[in-house]
């Protein structure tokens, strides 16, 4: 069984990512803590692992992964649609100003508040609810999405300031690719990171 600090060294420094306040947050906020109880035991694998109702919580190297390339800092307000456990909320809690979190599943709303009380957040705000479609009257500096969209999602991005990243999978055939938008003139601009596998975003 590896440990957090195996986990964080082979998984997430040695295949590149650099970010030390990334790194740094993946090492402070235990993995062990937002996996179900009987996969104590993987908890630090570079793997998905099942969640409720069919979803997953995504694998430690692309949480890293779609960490760094968001651009968090103590400044960002972020959007994160999908709490799933609560994992990847953690992270952006750690890193940002502000955190509002949706997730459509009760149950793993409920799983994930519960998770997330273990640390002590006073700039997590979770939401139980359609994100999808949610449009808020103060923009965001940043949109993390951990479900694959079947095609651009022009209504979250919409509540995106200008300048500001998402980090998205979007469906594209028979595969998904992430991407890192940025809003320039009110446009995205897309850059593709890599192929991934997400649950969809219904």
């Amino acid at each position: 069984m590896y440990s957090l600090k195996e986990m964080v060294e082979n998984q997430i420094v040695k295949r590149g990512v650099k970010d030390p306040n990334v790194i740094k947050a993946m090492l402070e906020i235990d993995r062990g803590d937002f996996v179900m109880p009987e996969d104590i035991n993987f908890a630090y694998q570079d793997s998905p692992l099942p969640l409720l109702d069919g979803q997953t919580i995504s694998q430690p190297y692309i949480v890293a992964l779609m960490t760094e390339a968001l651009e968090v800092n103590k400044d960002c307000r972020v959007l994160e649609i999908g709490t799933g456990s609560g994992y990847q909320t953690a992270i952006l809690g750690y890193l940002a100003k502000e955190v509002v979190s949706i997730e459509r599943l009760e149950s793993l709303y409920n799983l994930a508040k519960k998770n997330l009380e273990k640390y002590s957040f006073n700039n997590v705000k979770l939401i139980h609810g359609d994100g999808k479609n949610i449009e808020f009257e103060d923009k965001f500096d940043r949109i993390m999405v951990t479900a694959a969209a079947m095609s651009f999602p022009e209504k979250l991005f919409n509540n995106l300031k200008e300048e500001g990243i998402m980090v998205i999978p979007i469906e594209q055939g028979f595969y998904q690719v992430l991407y890192k938008i940025k809003k320039k003139e009110g446009k995205p601009d897309f850059r593709q990171l890599c192929h991934v596998r997400f649950v969809p975003l219904v």
